[in-house]
């Protein structure tokens, strides 16, 4: 059984806070106004590690976008745990990625169901908060998973891996393909998406190290987590910058974009991309030469961890403080760290060697 207790460092935390806070759309609210409110993480009851698996709940799934492949893994991972955990699963959710008012009355409808639990991926930072945390007056325990909203207006956090081994790891695996020189780019999502934002700070902060001082950020783009608005993007990126050596996406639908669009260009091999990619998605450009190597963890984990977390906060087992530690089944034993954040492991390289050994 493998024990992950992890924290964020002071740096990404830093990065994390600051951004959040400085992209919230409902600013002002402190611990203690959420405390009257009724709803909080600082306010819970004691947990009970020992309390029985509650059964017969219902655990709603609202994905920043239904249709996207992404998240059609990570919420059939949460549905399986879900129906393992003997309760009910239901998904809903906006077909676009920039929705936020959908986002925002998808979380009300579930609070007027009376779910049990929500596990959310916020599309923005603060958009949510008002009714996450109606929600959690109400009873609702809410888990973000994937993209985070502020901490006050939810319990937990499941996050793919650290702020900081994302951002780094990145900048790494492209500083080593194109020897350590040159300019590059990002290619992000929406604007406004906390967890790109997160990464793309920890990104420029790793490119301060005085090894990186012969690459150059040129422009971080915007694709809206659109393949054909991020096709188009890495087009323009192209046009702008000729000299460009290489291509950062943290986003699982641009770098499929970027990679479609190098593969059918003269740039196939010279400009090299890397970032955040479903293996499924990517194989095809690994085999062919347009991708070297790029990085993600397992999304059907991510939901399943997210799922096993609500099952657990409505079982009183956790109620999201830091230090409590919970059983997640077959993934065996979590600890909550700062800020409710709870990390599912390290990202997972894929290239030539190891991208058949995957099927998501």
């Amino acid at each position: 059984m493998h024990k992950h207790s992890f924290r964020r460092s002071c740096a990404a935390l830093a990065a994390t806070t600051s951004l959040v806070l400085a992209a919230s759309a409902c600013g002002g609210t402190t611990k203690q106004d959420v405390a009257e409110e009724g709803g909080s993480t600082t306010t819970a009851g004691k947990a009970d590690p020992g309390a029985p698996t509650k059964k017969g709940l219902t655990v709603g799934f609202l994905p920043k976008q239904v249709n996207n492949p992404y998240f059609t893994v990570a919420d059939k991972g949460g549905e399986k745990a879900v129906r393992q955990l003997g309760s009910t699963y239901k998904e809903v959710g906006p077909s676009s990625g920039t929705d936020t008012a959908g986002q925002v009355s998808y979380v009300n409808t579930l609070t007027q169901q009376q779910v049990d639990a929500m596990a959310v991926s916020a599309q923005d930072p603060g958009a949510l908060c008002t009714a996450l945390k109606q929600a959690m007056k109400n009873g609702v325990k809410v888990v973000t998973y994937d993209s985070d909203t502020r901490p006050e207006c939810r319990h937990a956090f499941i996050s793919q891996a650290s702020a900081e081994d994302l951002g780094r790891t990145q900048v790494r695996l492209l500083a080593e393909q194109i020897g350590h020189k040159g300019e590059i780019a990002i290619l992000s999502a929406a604007q406004t998406a906390t967890n790109q934002n997160a990464w793309i700070e920890i990104m420029k902060d790793e490119l301060k190290d005085p090894k990186y001082k012969d690459i150059k950020l040129v422009k971080i783009a915007y694709g809206d987590d659109d393949a054909q608005k991020s096709f188009q993007q890495t087009q323009g990126l192209l046009q702008e910058h000729p000299q460009l050596k290489g291509i950062i996406s943290p986003t699982t639908v641009g770098i499929k974009a970027a990679a479609q669009y190098l593969s059918g260009s003269k740039y196939k091999g010279k400009v090299r991309l890397t970032g955040l990619g479903v293996p499924n998605d990517m194989r095809k450009y690994v085999k062919n030469g347009t991708v070297e190597a790029f990085e993600l963890w397992d999304p059907a984990k991510l939901g399943e961890l997210a799922a096993r977390t609500a099952v657990a906060l409505s079982s009183g087992q956790i109620t999201g403080k830091e230090g409590e530690t919970f059983d997640a089944g077959p993934m065996g034993e979590y600890t909550i760290g700062e800020d409710g954040v709870i990390t599912l492991g390290k990202p997972t390289v894929f290239d030539a060697k190891n991208v058949d050994d995957f099927d998501f």
